[in-house]
């Protein structure tokens, strides 16, 4: 077991304080303690972050935004994990935007790859207060159970013991002799006191020495546990922004430039004296119109007449595809794997060279851009769903013109992310109108085209790889991948700065894949001028994985290799988690490497935020049940998807599940379907009628199974998009035997509906 009695007093601040009769508990890891967000009422003390406790219950704070990914509720498992309650026992809320829930994975995952040492892992330890001096609450980059996994037991064990002090104190006892079971201390004599009757008192105690549980010992963490979002989100009772409803409610929609640019001129005249409407907002970029409900404000906002200036960004898909086909003729923007000599081969070598190419990508979420605001000249309160609440709320106040302890800021559920709540444009557009209505709340939602055509998409991207094979394995890969930067410009627009250096997600997925080829070089091209773009589900990885993954295949296909026997020869010695994922999917799938005719399956290895994820597809030529129409003539179907993953941990497996299959799901829409194209500057695409993510009836059937093999935690929320594509594709060649490098997929394929 971890003792954490030195890491309590020396490492961790732990805070208590009185509220409402009880107390509120919590830690987190310091170099400087930030300041408490939950601000006391008169009589009561400062209160902690994490854990508040008084007459009602025990409340527990989840400072990770609830997008459909579970996080809430197994972030406050790993709380009451070590606390020793249940989940119906406690109440779960969003924190507010603060410093003290800052993500302390987040700025050292970099650090963090599968054949990091100890001396880059305690570096990443130490990068990651960073997150802390930046204010970065962000939920992002599968980091929410790695950044809480070790601080929030603390906080339950330190809490726990705590109240076990009071109690000791009270009774006369000594603490050794105490027990906790489901959120009461008994004592040896049997006397039981609930943790509301102590915690007033536990408020004055010392943090005694403690540990943490071993894993045997969990009650909750590792066993099925049910999300407590679904049931609220089943009955269509859970609160997302786009609910919510204020006294004196108002509504705005928004008709932004096509191509991004200022407005040339618009003549609003009839529109604002339409029934219902209540004022034309003019945004400079767009146009706002505020009404008594969201129809007649979309509907009004849509009949301004205007004109807009041009695009400052390559304005068609022509354009765009010459500039990326330019960007390899620019020095590198990085180099983040240079191993051997990819210019020097042995004798005997067999050479491939392919080209890959993807396309602009919108999130799509289900809750399009909304965010209701209220300001009344010196104050504001904002309702919204937020991957970057800290951030939103920066923007809030520099809209308002008010100090962000003037602001309230409320963090709803999340309609799906995806990375696109990272943004912070719903926030500044909706204060900026809420100030033209002082004293009503306004609801700003954007309709589903505004919400897709001016999203900030995942980069389009070409990869040129080149490699040899040599005794049935691979000897060299030389990969270079020209796409737009992601990070800097998506911090920029959030948080208002960006870190120098390479723009590691253009190469993420390919210079960080555990593959033991002697010669192994990545190269990223940074291309200037191209349409916004931001974080998308698995973010580089998305489009590396399948240039990467298709890549190994053809190489395998050159060596005369299977293809999933080939990926476990190089991996073995690599990296073995990775071989082991690969190693159940071939016993799930029960892979030969023969596939009758009609048939065909494509596996995929992609390592992605500390976790190493396996995926086979198999698909079939034919009509629905998957029966082979003669000469293969019909649609392909896939019909079925074995998936393995190693997060290290399994906190929650059912959940991990859910997310490994949700993740497949984005990474085939992608693969099959979805583009983003430009024309004149502006997005092609308006609905998804245009922009179809997969039916229900091409589903297939998904096996999955959950190893705990690596030392280390992964991430787990992204980590099933980025086989889909190349296992999908892999497994048409198996089929068909055409190679397949340009996304979507449809464009060369029919598949079933």
């Amino acid at each position: 077991m971890a003792s954490i009695g030195k890491i309590a007093r020396r490492s961790f601040l732990i805070g208590t304080a009185a509220i409402v009769g009880g107390a509120a508990f919590g830690a987190w890891t310091v170099l400087k303690d930030p300041p408490n967000p939950l601000k006391p009422a008169e009589g009561e003390s400062v209160l902690n972050p994490f854990v508040l406790i008084d007459g009602q219950g025990i409340t527990l704070v989840s400072p990770r935004a609830e997008m459909g990914q579970g996080t809430e509720t197994t972030w406050a498992a790993l709380i009451a994990e070590e606390l020793d309650v249940t989940l119906d026992q406690v109440r779960i809320i969003h924190g507010p935007p603060a410093q003290a829930y800052y993500n302390h994975a987040l700025m050292g995952a970099a650090t963090e790859g599968y054949d990091a040492s100890a001396f880059q892992r305690s570096m990443g330890e130490l990068m990651g207060h960073l997150g802390k001096v930046f204010s970065m609450q962000v939920t992002g980059g599968s980091t929410a159970m790695r950044d809480g996994y070790d601080r929030m037991r603390v906080v339950g064990a330190a809490t726990r013991e705590m109240l076990v002090a009071a109690a000791a104190d009270r009774l006369k006892f000594d603490p050794s002799e105490m027990v906790t079971y489901r959120g009461a201390v008994i004592a040896p004599d049997g006397t039981k006191i609930p943790y509301t009757k102590l915690a007033a008192r536990a408020a004055e105690m010392e943090p005694p020495h403690t540990e943490l549980r071993a894993r045997e010992e969990w009650k909750i963490l590792g066993t099925q546990f049910r999300r407590r979002d679904i049931p609220p989100k089943t009955t269509g009772t859970a609160t997302f922004a786009i609910d919510t409803r204020l006294p004196g409610q108002k509504f705005a929609a928004l008709r932004l430039s096509p191509t991004r640019a200022p407005i040339r001129e618009f003549d609003a005249f009839e529109v604002a004296r339409m029934p219902g409407v209540e004022k034309v907002v003019d945004l400079g970029d767009g146009l706002a119109v505020i009404a008594n409900n969201t129809w007649v404000a979309m509907d009004a906002v849509n009949r301004i007449p205007v004109t807009w200036h041009d695009a400052a960004y390559l304005a068609d898909d022509a354009a765009i595809g010459q500039a990326l086909e330019s960007g390899f003729d620019l020095e590198p923007d990085s180099m983040l794997r240079n191993d051997g000599d990819v210019t020097k081969l042995p004798e005997g070598t067999e050479r491939v060279e392919a080209e890959y190419r993807v396309p602009f990508l919108s999130h799509a979420t289900m809750e399009p851009q909304s965010a209701n605001v209220w300001f009344d000249g010196g104050k504001l309160k904002v309702w919204t769903g937020s991957q970057m609440p800290t951030f939103a709320l920066r923007v809030a106040a520099e809209e308002a013109g008010l100090d962000e302890d003037e602001i309230e800021f409320n963090v709803t559920y999340l309609g799906g992310g995806f990375g696109r709540r990272g943004e912070v444009d719903v926030v500044r557009y909706a204060t900026r109108i809420a100030k033209e209505m002082p004293g009503s709340p306004v609801l700003l939602t954007y309709s589903r085209e505004e919400d897709m055509t001016h999203d900030f998409y995942r980069p389009a991207a070409v990869g040129r790889f080149k490699g040899a094979v040599k005794a049935g394995t691979a000897v060299m890969l030389d990969a270079k991948v020209a796409s737009a930067p992601v990070v800097g410009p998506a911090l920029t627009r959030a948080a208002g700065f960006a870190p120098g250096g390479p723009d590691t997600a253009i190469t993420e997925g390919t210079h960080n894949q555990p593959y033991a080829i002697p010669a192994y070089r990545a190269r990223g091209y940074a291309v200037p001028d191209m349409p916004p773009v931001g974080f998308w589900r698995s973010v580089g990885n998305s489009f590396n994985g399948f240039f990467m993954e298709s890549f190994i295949d053809e190489l395998a296909v050159k060596a005369g290799a299977d293809p999933l026997q080939f990926r476990m020869g190089m991996t073995r010695d690599e990296f073995l988690p990775a071989w082991e994922v690969l190693n159940a999917v071939k016993e799930m799938s029960k892979w030969t490497g023969e596939t009758p005719e009609g048939v065909g399956r494509g596996v995929a290895m992609c390592y992605s935020f500390g976790t190493p994820v396996a995926m086979v597809l198999e698909v079939r030529d034919g009509r629905a049940g998957g029966t082979a129409a003669p000469e293969g003539g019909g649609p392909v179907r896939i019909t079925e998807a074995w998936i393995a993953a190693d997060p290290g941990v399994a906190l929650n497996p059912d959940n991990i599940e859910a997310q490994l299959v949700g993740a497949m799901v984005y990474g085939l829409s992608a693969a099959i379907g979805e583009e983003i194209t430009f024309a004149g500057g502006a997005v092609q695409q308006l609905n998804f009628p245009d922009y179809e993510p997969l039916r229900m009836t091409q589903m297939p059937r998904v096996h999955t199974r959950i190893l705990e093999i690596q030392e280390h935690l992964g991430g787990v929320g992204e980590v099933g998009t980025p086989p889909a594509a190349p296992a999908l594709a892999n497994a048409l060649f198996d089929l068909r035997g055409e190679r397949y490098r340009t996304l979507p997929l449809r464009k060369a394929v029919d598949f079933a509906v």
